[in-house]
């Protein structure tokens, strides 16, 4: 079975101004690289659908969604926040995000691929049950886990978010729920500004200072991610694939290279087929220096792919 890459033409006509660093380029990037190393002919290429309101609705509270497509602007930019922003093409863009975790976690569940990448914008896991934020709109990965929890029946799944900020979305939509497991690291103190002072049982979160680099976070994987991820033996696994601890992203701090982030997903992927019949679900989050990012997916989904 290949790995399933997926994207869709709308996630590129998302835009929140000309300067804006959440830019459609991330995901042309990432395109360029796969093609360029010639990965690509090695994946499944699939179009994202976009994803109901019910779907929406597992995560999100109705009164949310239904104000969301409330608020698409005719043109322009509409600010949810000083720094996200629906134009007229974001709705779409953030439906198709949402839906490309509704269909990995389909072609994973049903063996039709053996994981899967989401290359999507915009990004997810700062979104709350009833709030947009950094960047977010829908969350996508609690989205994806929450298909898998309720229409596959899943007793326990696994989040997993190496990005350098908090998922708090995530851990917001889905704190004290026993199915769920949400273990994480992220810049702290940092955007945004949450995570760090303790939180459900059910959240590992591992705050690391400015300037962490890879001999750090290659531990707290081997020694605090995994452990917790093995008492709880989830069923598949959703990682939250942010790629801005890279030492060239200025959006953050922290001294990642593409090599980490071969080694996160390597041994997600060795525990995955021991533990979780080989079920990954990783969808793109932050990472923000185009070549850094392009290069660290590629070593991701390099990875997955096992090539």
């Amino acid at each position: 079975m290949a790995t399933a890459f997926i994207t869709h033409p709308d996630c590129w006509m998302h835009s929140m101004g000309a300067m804006h660093p959440e830019c459609p380029d991330r995901l042309s990037a990432i395109q360029d690289e796969l093609i360029g190393s010639g990965l690509d002919s090695f994946l499944s290429m699939q179009q994202a659908p976009a994803a109901s309101v019910a779907q929406l609705e597992r995560v999100h509270s109705p009164q949310y969604v239904a104000d969301l497509f409330a608020a698409v602007p005719d043109k322009g930019i509409r600010h949810l926040d000083p720094d996200t922003a629906m134009g007229p093409h974001t709705l779409r863009a953030a439906l198709r995000a949402a839906g490309a975790g509704i269909l990995a976690t389909d072609l994973v569940m049903r063996g039709e691929a053996e994981n899967a990448f989401c290359a999507v914008r915009p990004p997810g896991h700062h979104a709350e049950r009833a709030r947009a934020m950094g960047f977010c709109f829908f969350n996508n990965i609690a989205v994806a886990a929450a298909h898998a929890l309720e229409e596959h029946g899943l007793s326990r799944v696994a989040v997993i978010d190496f990005d350098v900020h908090h998922g708090n979305g995530t851990e917001q939509i889905f704190s004290d729920d026993p199915r769920v497991k949400m273990v994480g690291i992220f810049q702290h103190p940092f955007y945004p500004y949450s995570g760090a002072d303790g939180g459900a049982e059910n959240m590992l979160n591992v705050p690391i200072p400015a300037g962490t680099r890879g001999d750090a976070f290659r531990e707290i994987v081997t020694e605090i991610w995994m452990p917790a991820l093995r008492d709880f033996a989830p069923e598949a696994l959703f990682i939250s694939a942010g790629f801005d601890a890279h030492y060239e992203d200025d959006m953050a701090s922290c001294g990642l290279v593409e090599a980490d982030y071969a080694f996160v997903t390597r041994v997600l992927h060795e525990f995955a087929h021991a533990h979780c019949q080989g079920r990954i679900v990783s969808m793109l989050e932050g990472g923000y220096a185009l070549s850094a990012l392009a290069r660290s997916v590629l070593a991701h989904v390099r990875v997955l792919a096992g090539v």
